[in-house]
């Protein structure tokens, strides 16, 4: 059996529906109530009522069901590590709870602070007339030091960058610079606003004395406090890489390498304490063994995002300054060899009868193609482009998995 086919739906306002997801030959949905405040209780209420959204045709068509929650969000105060952290710790637990009590068993999060991802071109055009979204690190140098101005910014960018930046801003018409802040400043999934330069600003300065060390403290303080209610009621919780995987705007980045992701499976050792293994964050690293990962992790590994990125630019350390979102079969992951360990990986849990043997997969992202370069649509998540690259992984998995058959039977 093979991976179980997904793809994320923002709810009732997305412009993809879910008969379009269906008529993907997707049997998965992922979802979150995102209309729910950050730290307050999903109820069971609230959650029955998507469940039903979801299901609503069921009984004449291909049957959809709601796989995995993408994302059940983490409040800033515990990321922070303040005193109202338990509070919001209890009430995640509760939500796990009433998740579970409604046969929701995969819930993915992330612990990046302030911004979930950072792109500075949401519209980067492709060869073939495909948008694609695109990070440049000289734009983003555009944004901190021009647009934000942050205090001491200076200190994370190499002179040759600062004076690039300061030449391009002086360039930039003011459309142009409202343009790149909204795309920076863009909030949460399944949001189309934005922050206000003043308000991100506030929010970054409450981390004026959280380091490295302190987040990653506190992400395993919240592990070991969620991880056995999760365990205890069946839930599988799956940890979101960084996107980018690096340090941005003065912030840590804690869950952007292997190591990263040892350190975090080492400090609470329990199934329960997974990983989304997204290609598409941790690929944009070259020193990132993608199938490797798979391999040393499979066990752990709940939830599967699979996309790819053309690396244009690294520092001299290989961190990723400029990027795009390629074709899911191109770009820097060798996606064959992703997929095999991920074949492999579910072999040895049908044969030994431990773990999901069909682990949940979204084709992460998309180019806005066709008839979708005329609709608006969630960044990367326009139905085409999506279309496309499930099409693609499916006829990868069949094959690998058809290979790896006909291999044990001729050695029989």
């Amino acid at each position: 059996m093979g991976m179980l086919q997904t793809m994320r739906w923002f709810g009732p306002h997305d412009p993809v529906s879910l008969m379009d997801i269906r008529q993907a030959g997707c049997t998965g949905v992922v979802t979150a109530l995102h209309q729910i405040p950050v730290g307050d209780v999903w109820t069971i209420a609230e959650i029955e009522k998507r469940k039903q959204l979801i299901e609503a045709d069921n009984e004449r068509y291909v049957p959809l069901h709601w796989a995995v929650v993408e994302s059940l969000p983490v409040h800033e105060d515990i990321k922070k590590g303040r005193p109202t952290r338990d509070q919001y710790i209890e009430n995640y637990r509760q939500s796990l709870r009433n998740l579970a009590a409604c046969g929701i068993t995969t819930v993915c999060y992330n612990f990046m602070p302030v911004l979930d991802w950072s792109r500075t071109n949401l519209s980067y055009e492709m060869p073939d007339g495909s948008l694609a979204l695109r990070f440049v690190w000289e734009d983003f140098a555009v944004f901190d030091l021009c647009i934000l101005k942050r205090p001491g910014a200076e200190a994370d960018y190499e002179p040759a960058v600062i004076e690039a930046a300061r030449s391009k801003f002086s360039q930039m018409t003011p459309e142009r610079i409202t343009e790149l802040s909204n795309i920076v400043l863009l909030g949460l999934p399944g949001s189309e606003e934005a922050f206000t330069l003043s308000t991100f600003q506030g929010l970054l300065d409450e981390y004026a004395t959280i380091n490295d060390r302190t987040l990653r403290d506190n992400l395993y303080h919240f592990i070991r406090e969620v991880a056995p209610v999760a365990e205890s009621v069946g839930i599988n919780l799956c940890i979101h890489p960084d996107d980018p995987p690096r340090p941005l705007l003065g912030l840590p980045r804690i869950v952007s390498t292997e190591a990263d992701l040892a350190e975090l499976m080492a400090a609470c050792d329990t199934t329960a304490n997974g990983i989304t293994f997204c290609t598409g964050s941790l690929g944009i690293r070259p020193d990132n063994d993608l199938p490797g990962i798979v391999r040393r992790f499979g066990s752990r590994i709940h939830f599967i995002h699979l996309r790819t990125t053309k690396r244009e630019r690294s520092d001299d350390s290989g961190n990723p300054l400029n990027f795009h979102e390629a074709d899911h079969l191109a770009g820097d992951v060798d996606m064959y060899a992703v997929i095999k360990e991920i074949v492999l990986e579910q072999n040895r849990r049908a044969q030994t009868g431990v773990g999901v043997t069909s682990i949940p997969m979204r084709p992460d992202h998309g180019h806005q193609m066709l008839d979708d370069l005329h609709k608006k649509t969630y960044p990367g998540y326009s139905a085409i482009g999506r279309l496309r690259g499930l099409a693609e992984l499916r006829g990868l998995e069949l094959g690998i998995t058809r290979a790896l058959e006909d291999q044990i039977i001729s050695q029989s």
